[in-house]
């Protein structure tokens, strides 16, 4: 057992770090229209500090599961944050524009490290006390979307919009100051004290139910006949403290799952392949990998005929360092190839990408709906920060109340009542009617996100569960870049209320995709059990 005292310096160094994140949107936006009138400019600005994130945070989140001293890289990639967010908001509306893109591009490059924090917690919180520190790290998260946007608001409406990210600002470089104090050990350094077999799977939530709702996977109860029979004791059932920390984004608990299936397969038991760990954040936000291991029956195979078995990308890692352009291609691409061939993947990666290509223009669209409504720039903060609260509450029920056999429903229906909420800003008479409006399309999107997490953990290889997190909050994020610079340029074109319609359009349109891809998943899951 070791000292909990890393836990709250995480925590604060974090929390610090995302509420700069989360409000840098908003911050953007206001100040943009406090110089130039047009709020709709900062779309392209918004893209520019985003859509790198597609490559470099696989890569990121790569290269800290890998290597020894990873405090030089968080402390480099931190600093290059705030520094570029403090640039950026000094030039934006003042500055020439392609100047003031490269700087946003540096935000896209270096911002990943804010999620990919996350990886970090099993080196230094002991196995059966990660449940509850993915718990606070949820809440990092949902605090920093409600502080964030309410921070940059707050100041726009108590000075001008010109130091709305004056907060922003401050909050990363106190995070950086916090920082230091953290003790980052590389992947070795992680806590070893022996933890019995039954705890190691207490933090994978509805392990059982998420087994024997997958087409093709073996049952939780064979696993655990499997395991007894290598002469290891079956694992426990879940807990409510795993289940509480379905609602923090990019993150995995799969940590020892391979050591486990090479005992059962030395012990020459059959290899299972049931899910492992818990689905981002991270995404707001959705970051790490467990990559870098062959599948368990390439392994078993391997083993078995003294041969080698064919690798997936990545393999080239162990060979003596053959393969380096493998290596590079399995932490791009990786969690890829995962996502496009597990069909309820990609029915779930296609439903919510196109819903964030929606939501990339909220920013805008919520600053140019309060000029509507009358009220000042501000209140689009007030809006952001609602629709957060939502999102904490209904995260926060999800957690509580949402099982993995109902995560396709969730996310199909969740959408559709997103859209919903968001459709009914057009009809908005008051500023407290739009209020409300974010606030329950907050609250449904929280149980989308929740069942985004169960899917992933559900559906991916414990080995992939990490990457397959990275990528899918990667693409979500690109295509929120892309409805950022589409805002840009259809906001004078369409008004506040043509943008909202149009990005609950997005929501609809993404859950009419995942519903027919899960139809065909279905149909393929049937054709399999009759073949």
């Amino acid at each position: 057992m070791i000292d909990r005292g890393p836990l709250p310096l995480h925590l604060t160094a974090a929390t610090l770090l995302r509420v700069s994140a989360e409000g840098m949107a908003t911050a953007l936006v206001l100040t943009v229209e406090a110089r130039t009138g047009r709020a709709a400019d900062a779309g392209f600005l918004q893209t520019a500090a985003t859509l790198p994130y597609v490559l470099s945070g696989p890569l990121i989140g790569h290269a800290l599961d890998r290597v020894r001293r990873p405090r030089p890289l968080i402390m480099t990639l931190a600093v290059g944050y705030a520094v570029a967010a403090a640039a950026l908001l000094l030039m934006a509306g003042r500055s020439a524009l392609g100047l003031a893109l490269l700087v946003a591009a540096v935000i896209g490059v270096t911002e990943p490290v804010v999620v990919a924090l996350t990886s970090l917690l099993p080196r230094y919180v002991p196995a059966e006390r990660l449940p509850r520190a993915y718990g606070l790290e949820a809440s990092s998260y949902n605090v920093a979307a409600i502080a964030g946007p309410g921070l940059a608001a707050g100041l726009a409406s108590a000075t001008t919009g010109t130091y709305a990210g004056l907060a922003v600002v401050a909050s990363a470089f106190v995070a950086l100051l916090v920082l230091p104090l953290l003790p980052i050990p590389g992947p070795a350094d992680r806590p070893t004290a022996p933890v019995p077999h039954n705890e190691q799977t207490a933090g994978r939530p509805d392990t059982d139910q998420a087994a024997t709702q997958t087409p093709g996977r073996e049952t939780a109860e064979d696993s655990e006949q499997t395991t007894t029979e290598a002469g290891a004791a079956p694992s426990s059932g879940p807990s409510r403290a795993s289940e509480a920390a379905l609602s923090a984004p990019r993150r995995e608990m799969s940590r020892g799952t391979d050591a486990d299936e090479r005992a059962a397969t030395e012990a020459g038991a059959p290899q299972t392949a049931g899910p492992a760990g818990t689905g981002e954040a991270a995404t707001h936000a959705p970051h790490q990998q467990t990559g870098g291991s062959t599948d368990a029956d390439e392994r078993a195979a391997a083993e078995a005929g003294g041969g080698q078995a064919a690798e997936p990308f990545g393999a080239g890692e162990r060979v003596g360092g053959r393969g380096g352009a493998k290596v590079l291609v399995d932490a791009v691409i990786g969690g890829l190839w995962v996502l496009v061939e597990n069909r309820v993947l990609r029915a779930l990666t296609a439903a919510t990408s196109l819903a964030w290509l929606g939501w990339g223009g909220i920013a805008i669209a919520a600053v140019l709906l309060a000029g509507r409504l009358d009220a000042e720039p501000s209140a689009g903060g007030q809006f952001m920060a609602a629709a957060a609260v939502g999102s904490l509450a209904g995260s926060l029920a999800c957690a509580r109340w949402l099982r993995p056999r109902h995560a396709e429903q969730v996310m199909v229906l969740g959408l559709v009542a997103f859209g919903g909420a968001l459709a009914a800003l057009a009809w908005a008479p008051s500023l407290l009617w739009a209020l409300l409006c974010f606030l329950a399309a907050g609250l449904c999107e929280g149980p989308v996100f929740a069942a985004t997490l169960m899917l992933r953990q559900r559906e991916s290889p414990p080995e992939r569960l990490g990457q397959v997190n990275t990528t899918g909050g990667s693409l979500k994020i690109g295509t929120f870049a892309v409805g950022a610079a589409l805002t840009g340029m259809l906001a004078d074109r369409l008004g506040p209320d043509g943008l909202v319609l149009a990005i609950a359009a997005c929501q609809f349109t993404g859950a009419a995709v995942g519903l027919l891809l899960l139809g065909a998943t279905r149909r393929g899951g049937a054709d399999e059990r009759t073949a």
